[in-house]
């Protein structure tokens, strides 16, 4: 059975970063989930990136669909993936699929603001 260790504090090898990703439980998971902000963003909040949430507008920066602006419709946590508004491809039988993105790979233009708690200063 795979354990995870909130002792963990890093290591070179890959196969220990991959584990720790794999086997860490979902609170810690929303972490790996985060996306840089835009400049006016920044300047803004004082932070430089934050965990994504449904309801933000982010821009691809990397990937087959660079440069699209559109809206996060679902975030899963589990795969570490981020689905947006407009990124479809089409399968063989004419129905569109939404396209999972890393957040890594996105910037956040414009944020979701009705929770006031995701915005106070983290430590």
């Amino acid at each position: 059975m795979k354990t995870w260790s909130s002792h963990w504090k890093s290591s070179t090898q890959p196969r220990k970063q991959r584990k720790y990703a794999y086997t860490a439980p979902l609170h810690i998971r929303r972490r790996f989930l985060s996306a840089t902000l835009s400049k006016s963003l920044r300047k803004q909040y004082n932070l430089r990136s934050l965990p994504v949430r449904k309801g933000d507008k982010a821009k691809v920066m990397r990937g087959q669909f660079r440069g699209k602006d559109a809206e996060i419709v679902r975030v899963d946590s589990t795969r570490t993936r981020v689905f947006l508004n407009g990124l479809e491809v089409a399968k063989r039988d004419g129905s569109k699929k939404l396209v999972p993105v890393h957040p890594s790979n996105l910037m956040l233009t414009s944020l979701e603001t009705s929770d006031k708690r995701r915005f106070e200063t983290k430590k």
